[in-house]
């Protein structure tokens, strides 16, 4: 029987979905699935949630909560992480501070100025998590699904040797959008994928080796189609090569869309595939979001009673990575975070890159991918240079590292003079000094 130990269960819909898609493998039916969170009413809730999906399932499967990791962790062989440390309280000065300096940020939990921070309130976190994982379950397979993921892995993996990756729905998701678009089956399509975390991009996009790429420039001259995703159907059709994450994230990345009122109205308030594309629209819905969660769940409860649940395997990379792992061992190719090690030469060799990795019984095996196009680089060059700061002033306590950081950003630093962004930081560290500690 083996044991999965989900850390920051209160996840609503990823936590089912995981358990969902385990219980599609034979080698799991009779797995134990042990969520833990810091939060015991959320966490009898979605306990609630997840033995409705056991007992649909009709498996021998167990469900056990906790509030201790220790207790989770100890004798898993897989490992799940969606954590963070600070909840809406501190994370909406992250958005809210740089907005007073003309940073209007959409999402805000990956990079530019408020994923910085968020990446220094995690990244000692991560780091804790697998320092238990070391100590109470040391062969554990551990996927992490917490933002900044290129930070966070690139921290876990350089200082740590506890086997980890991370994972993000983006590059599926988004071939799963492209096939609906250009009408063919997404099995049909046949794609490379390489760069970093939610700026990856579709390096080989072709169907019975034809180049999709001609159809998909065709398509985008439909308004109906070019207004879905705005910032980047507009990257695509400049840069040649379509990018893997939403254009609310992707608004945040460049230098090109965000950083003035006129700019934002065209581009990021209409189709930003996190609507509309103003801050306070991301900052008020997470706020009523969170206070209504208990809402979301009882409704989910009322929907699916135990007959009428759905049993399809998600898109998501876990339950197969673990099956190469950990279960029948089938090989599994995916696209996960690793360390570069030249599989991208024109990028730093020890920056976190997403790209393929194969997985199966005897580990995780790198694709060598091959330079991006020139352009590319230079734009994903900047994103994984600014990162490796960032992890780097983390372990330093480095306060002054990372306001060098924040003047790299390409969003800010299209914004703000440096003294500004100066100013600016200071005030994050500031309102994170409870989270953060004292950086020198």
């Amino acid at each position: 029987m083996k044991k999965f130990a989900f850390i920051g269960a209160g996840s609503f819909v990823f936590t089912r979905n995981i358990v969902r898609d385990l219980l599609t493998f034979p080698a799991f039916y009779d797995a134990e699935f042990c969520l833990m969170d810091t939060d015991p009413e959320r966490l009898e809730a979605i306990c609630e949630c997840c033995q409705r999906i056991v007992t649909a399932s009709n498996k021998p499967a167990k469900l056990t909560t906790t509030l201790s990791r220790k207790e989770a962790l100890t004798g898993a062989d897989g490992v799940l992480c969606t954590v963070f440390n600070g909840g809406i309280d501190i994370w909406r000065h992250d958005i809210e501070i740089p907005k007073k300096y003309g940073v209007d940020i959409n999402v805000g939990d990956t990079r530019s100025v408020s994923g910085i921070f968020r990446a220094l309130r995690n990244i000692p976190l991560m780091l804790e998590i697998c320092r238990d994982i070391k100590k109470y379950c040391p062969n554990a397979v551990f996927l992490n699904y917490t933002n900044p993921m290129s930070m966070l892995c690139r921290a876990m993996q350089t200082y740590t040797d506890v086997e980890v990756t991370g994972l993000c729905h983006s590059v599926q998701g988004t071939v799963k959008m492209l096939a609906e678009w250009l009408e063919v089956p997404k099995e049909e399509i046949d794609y490379l994928c390489a760069g970093v975390n939610h700026q990856a991009f579709y390096l080989k996009l072709q169907r019975n080796g034809k180049d999709l790429y001609p159809l998909l420039r065709e398509k985008l001259k439909n308004t109906e189609f070019y207004n879905k995703e705005i910032v980047r159907n507009n990257m695509f059709l400049n840069l040649d090569y379509y990018v893997t994450e939403s254009s609310g994230h992707n608004s945040e990345y460049n230098p090109w869309f965000r950083k003035r009122p006129d700019l934002i109205e065209t581009y990021c308030t209409h189709s930003t595939n996190w609507n509309p594309g103003l801050y306070a629209f991301s900052l008020n819905m997470r706020l009523e979001r969170e206070g209504h969660w208990r809402d979301e769940i009882d409704q989910w409860l009322e929907e699916n009673p135990v007959d009428q649940i759905s049993l399809e395997k998600s898109e998501e990379y876990a339950a197969n990575i673990f099956n190469a792992r950990i279960g029948d061992h089938t090989p599994f190719l995916f696209n996960g975070n690793v360390i570069n090690d030249g599989c991208i030469p024109n990028l730093p060799s020890d920056a976190c890159v997403e790209i393929p990795v194969l997985a199966d019984r005897a580990g995780y095996h790198k694709t060598f991918v091959d330079n991006l196009p020139a352009h590319l680089a230079i734009l994903v060059n900047t994103t994984a240079r600014l990162e490796n700061l960032v992890v780097e002033a983390a372990m330093e306590k480095n306060r002054r590292k990372v306001f060098q950081a924040v003047c790299m950003d390409p969003l800010t630093s299209a914004v703000c003079s440096l003294d500004e962004i100066k100013q600016m930081t200071d005030e994050l560290f500031e309102a994170n000094k409870t989270y953060l500690g004292d950086y020198q």
